[in-house]
């Protein structure tokens, strides 16, 4: 019999009519969905028997048509889009927060992160400042994911178990030091989903990007896409250890760029 498994879905900034994008550069842009896209999809898993849960939830494997919903950076649509379509859907998930954005324009403020807490969702933290991981060394890691830790587990007054991996950087020191921080989980961008033998921290996820047809959005709920999904990370990972993640960033930009001109 095959093991009860789970797949991650990583969402990022939604759009909403009338308010620009926070981040609309050529690279995030594919990211940031509509609401309207998020609200069908959600209606989609909910209408196929699929349940929304967080992380945490999630890894207790007590059904077998679940996912895990999970948004990075703690935009603030997080609280004014994402969280009142999941209310009515009955779904729950994990907004892993980027510490040091609190209060920008178009993140969450601290009393808007204590809302979204209080409505029962689960915070978890995307890190200080958002650096690439696999970039630093010991006292890097450190600052980016022990110190936001405290930092959010002070403003909510309660613990912080996950975390997940700005941009996918990830090596086996950001397990150790997350662990030895307290975390119960380090959530990369790999595309797999989890099961009760997969480590908690290195758990996979798959990010959803604007204009998904429905179709492919249900086959990757189901794991069906994972494999095809999965080769094609495989050559951007080979990228960029080739490249190093700096200039890698750079190409990618003007693929991007040029791709965006041409159309």
């Amino acid at each position: 019999m095959a093991r009860p498994s789970a797949v991650f879905l990583m969402y990022h900034e939604l759009q909403m009519p009338g308010r620009a994008l926070c981040y609309s550069d050529a690279g995030s842009a594919p990211y940031a969905i509509s609401e309207r896209e998020f609200r069908a999809q959600v209606q989609h898993l909910k209408e196929a028997g699929f349940r929304g849960l967080s992380v945490n939830q999630a890894l207790e494997f007590r059904e077998e048509a679940l996912v895990a919903i999970t948004f990075d950076d703690g935009m603030e649509t997080d609280l004014l889009a994402a969280a009142p379509v999941l209310l009515q859907a009955g779904f729950n998930a994990t907004f892993y927060v980027t510490c040091g954005w609190l209060g920008h324009s178009g993140h969450l403020s601290v009393s808007q992160l204590k809302d979204l807490s209080n409505q029962g969702f689960d915070i978890g933290c995307h890190s200080m400042t958002h650096a690439y991981l696999s970039d630093l060394d010991e006292r890097g890691l450190q600052i980016e994911i022990a110190e936001p830790k405290l930092s959010l587990e002070q403003i909510l007054g309660k613990p912080i178990h996950h975390f997940s991996c700005p941009g996918g950087r990830y090596d086996n020191r950001v397990a150790k030091i997350a662990r030895a921080a307290g975390y119960k989980t380090v959530a990369t961008s790999g595309i797999y989903a989890n099961d009760r033998d997969t480590d908690p921290f290195a758990l996979g996820r798959v990010p959803i990007q604007s204009g998904l047809p429905m179709k492919t959005f249900s086959a990757i709920c189901t794991g069906q896409a994972l494999p095809r999904l999965r080769a094609q990370s495989m050559l951007r990972n080979a990228a960029k250890q080739l490249l190093g993640n700096s200039l890698y960033d750079r190409m990618r930009m003007l693929l991007l760029d040029r791709g965006h001109a041409a159309r």
